[in-house]
Parts: C-alpha cells; structure tokens; sequence
C-alpha cells in the first residue's frame, strides 16, 4: 500500500474558449477544448497520485472564482493558485475577500508575457509582499531569460514564499544549458524560493524528445534545489502537447528515483503541502 500522500502541483482547467484563449495557437490545437476534473481524474488515479493544485491560465478574477468553484466540487483539487491584479490600488481588499476561501493558496501572474522591467515595478513589487499577510504564496512564471529579472525580484520580497514554475522554463528544445545552469543556480541561493519539476516536456522537441534530453535539467533542478524545495507538478493538460500524463510521471520518477524514500516522498507531495498548506 503507497503510504505517502502524492500532489500534482502543477495543473489547469478550462472550458474553452476561442476569443480568451487564443494563447492556444494552431500548433497546439489539440487543447482547444473543454478541459475539467473529470477528464484529469483518470490519469491522477492510474498515477497513484492522491490530489492536484489547480493553477491559473487566464489572468482575470473570473478565473480564480472558476477553480475556486471547482475545487469545491471535487475534493482531490487541494489547492488553488488563482489570479488578482496584484498592482491594483486597492489590492488589500481583495487579498482580505480571497483570505476567507480555504482553499485559494495563492497568486500567478503572467510575467513571462511583460515586457523587461516588470519584475521591477514598485506597484508589483509591493502587490507581491502584500500576499505574505495573508499567507499566500507566489508562482513565478518566466522564461529562462528573465531569470537575471527574476533574482533581483526575489531578493526584494525576502519574506514571500516563492516557487518557479516549469524550471523556468529552459530552452531544451535549443540545447541551451549553461547559461540557464548559472543563473538557476544563483536563484536557487535564495531559501524562499522553491522550483516545480513541471513544464520541460513542451520545452523540448514534443515530437521526438527522450527521457536522456531532459535528466541533465531535471539533474541540475535537484542539486541546486534539493529535495527539500522541489515539487513535481504535470503542467497537464498542456503537457499532452509533448507527452501523456504517464510518461511524463515516470520520467520524473526515474530521475529521482535514486533518491532515499524520504527525499522522493517530499518531491512528490510533501513540499507541495508544506509549501501551499494543502
């Protein structure tokens, strides 16, 4: 009988939606369609994984208030990481309505899609700091060159529980890696600052990539991070671009698998509940 407790922290739903999400361009048109927990059930089941965190993909309040509905209905959804303008005036009265929802855990904002400088702005800044207040967390999403961005962020907001999303996102598909390796490394120095083992199979190239390709980031994730601040999460659906949920499991499995029992139990659902109090 598996005895601990497995989180994927990493997922989203929605119900399609042709004008909100044209993010789904035409290579990735096997996403344009209804994606909600009944479809994502199976595959945590047949995975042995006991619950998910349902993440943001639209930035709107109308979203958090969808996965929050969700997650209400169906148990397994532990947590959500929703969506609020954290440059809003008038933040603090959001963040004390959302605070009444036990299980919204925190924040994402798209930074990936802002222009240089946004991790910079006093309004974001101060957005993000608020959220340790109410004990909400921070998912950071970027690519691999704003990472440069992304140390200065984090050392700005030193009380703030923080997690990278998608290893931030390296450039596997390019076979760039020394560049990403020093500055991951640098942000990894950071303490409050955790990283999902999510996203790298959309990284690659999603026809012909191999578990070989991807070990050397997942490798370089677990010696800078540790076990203690890792997290798997599937990225689903948006990894069946590139992978079935079950093969991107158990690539992450087999690269952790030289770890003790502990250290793969923490990737694989303790951090996750410590770090979103699910």
């Amino acid at each position: 009988m598996k005895a601990a407790v497995c989180i994927d922290a990493h997922q989203h739903f929605w119900r399609y939606d042709v004008v909100r999400d044209q993010w789904i361009t035409d290579d990735m048109a096997a996403l344009r369609r209804n994606f909600m927990p009944a479809d994502l059930q199976p595959h945590l089941q047949a995975g042995n994984i006991d619950g998910s965190v349902a993440v943001q993909a639209d930035p709107s309040e109308k979203e958090t208030g969808f996965l929050l509905a969700l997650a209400e209905a169906n148990p397994f959804v532990r947590g959500v990481v929703g969506w609020v303008d954290l440059c809003a005036d008038r933040l603090s009265d959001r963040l004390e309505y959302y605070a009444s929802f036990q299980r919204l855990k925190g924040f994402r904002h798209l930074v990936q899609g802002e222009a240089p400088g946004f991790l910079s702005r006093p309004e974001f800044l101060a957005g993000v700091a608020a959220l340790a207040r109410y004990q909400f967390t921070y998912d950071l999403l970027i690519y691999s060159h704003q990472l440069t961005e992304a140390i200065a962020f984090v050392d700005r907001v030193p009380n703030q529980r923080i997690v990278i999303d998608h290893l931030a996102k390296p450039p596997i598909r390019a076979g760039a890696f020394d560049t990403w390796v020093h500055d991951l490394t640098q942000l990894a120095e950071r303490e409050h600052v955790h990283c999902k083992l999510s996203g790298w199979s959309t990284e690659a190239d999603w026809a012909a990539w191999k578990p070989d390709d991807i070990q050397r980031y997942l490798d370089v994730a677990l010696a800078q991070f540790g076990p203690r601040r890792l997290m798997y999460g599937s990225d689903w659906p948006v990894c069946l671009l590139a992978s079935s949920y079950d093969r991107q499991l158990r690539t992450v499995e087999q690269v952790i698998d030289r770890l003790s029992p502990t250290e793969k139990e923490s990737i694989m659902g303790a951090n996750a509940i410590q770090f979103y109090n699910l």
